[in-house]
């Protein structure tokens, strides 16, 4: 049995030097990224068994992707076709006073594209946890509905179903994203959101534990995650609310720490830890990745379980 299933879209980051500006840039770093793809490689990063569902175009970019998920410990059950490209990201890191910013080229990828059809449903069914984001089916009606397919095939099978609606502004407005988020929820068993996303787009009260229980009360969730930012997380489960936070780093690259938390955090759950201890494994996760550039999180479990036990702020309960 597969411990962590992960649907949703790859893409390709291209990232000039830190301080070089696209429209003048020669030379650009090339890495894989994508939300789902992130979280599984988190997931093995910890030592879960995970995998990643998708389609992509049977080109070099697509077969690098495999490559480079199958490097970090992810299956990959990946439908494949000979039309589409691969969607491309690119990222301008800057310093204050100019924040990052990104450029989104994915139009036309082969994600956008995926229908149900395009996943192995037994791999859903036998997992014991199905998660997607809500970046995926902001791509097209398509991949809409395969995100809604997937979460629907998880939760009749028994698996546990998790939701991160990740959202982005570039993609679709939030009233659009809310009204398909709202389709999703019903499935959601664990809501992992930022508190921004949760304020501004699910329309929850902006403080954090108000925040928890209202999601959790408005859309039947069995554990709900608030991620804070610099400030850590907290965890809503069976009325209880756990709080840790951050772990100080010195932040190389922040992109993918979400879904850095989100992946260990589910890998812990998944081998029995408690909401409190899974959390604190989630934030030192993303701590790590803070410190790594690129997307992805290439860690080992003693260094985040290292981290997890020394490292992290102090955790509070509250009831």
């Amino acid at each position: 049995m597969t411990d962590i299933v992960t649907v949703g879209e790859a893409l390709l980051r291209l990232s000039p030097s830190q301080g070089d500006r696209l429209v003048t840039a020669s030379e650009f770093d090339a890495y894989v990224g994508g939300a789902e793809a992130n979280a599984a490689v988190a997931a093995a990063g910890v030592g879960a068994e995970a995998a990643w569902l998708s389609r992509l175009p049977d080109s070099p970019l697509g077969r690098r992707v495999v490559r480079e998920l199958h490097a970090h410990g992810v299956r990959t059950g990946v439908s494949w076709t000979g039309s589409g490209r691969l969607g491309t990201y690119y990222l301008e890191r800057r310093t204050e006073p100019r924040g990052s910013e990104v450029h989104y080229d994915r139009a036309g990828s082969t994600a956008s594209a995926m229908t149900p059809d395009d996943l192995p449903g037994a791999v859903v069914r036998d997992a014991d946890t199905c998660f997607v984001t809500g970046i995926t089916p902001a791509l097209s009606e398509n991949a809409q509905e395969t995100t809604a397919a997937a979460l629907q095939t998880a939760s009749e099978a028994g698996t546990t179903t998790a939701f991160d609606p990740n959202y982005r502004s570039k993609l679709w407005s939030a009233d659009a994203a809310r009204e398909v988020y709202e389709t999703l929820l019903p499935y959601v068993d664990v809501l992992i959101v930022a508190r921004r996303d949760a304020a501004d787009v699910l329309d929850a009260p902006d403080k954090p534990v108000p925040m928890a229980n209202s999601l959790a009360a408005e859309h039947g969730c069995e554990t709900v995650v608030v991620t804070l930012g610099d400030r850590g997380a907290l965890v809503l489960n069976d009325g209880e609310v756990h709080e840790v936070a951050a772990v100080e780093t010195e932040t190389v690259d922040p992109i993918g720490s979400g879904d850095a938390l989100a992946g260990a955090f589910l890998a812990a759950r998944v081998r029995g830890d408690a909401v409190d201890e899974a959390l604190s494994l989630g934030v030192a996760a993303a701590g790590i990745k803070r410190t790594i550039t690129g997307d992805l999180l290439i860690t080992n479990p003693d260094e985040v379980e290292r981290l997890a036990e020394e490292g992290v702020g102090d955790g509070r309960t509250t009831r």
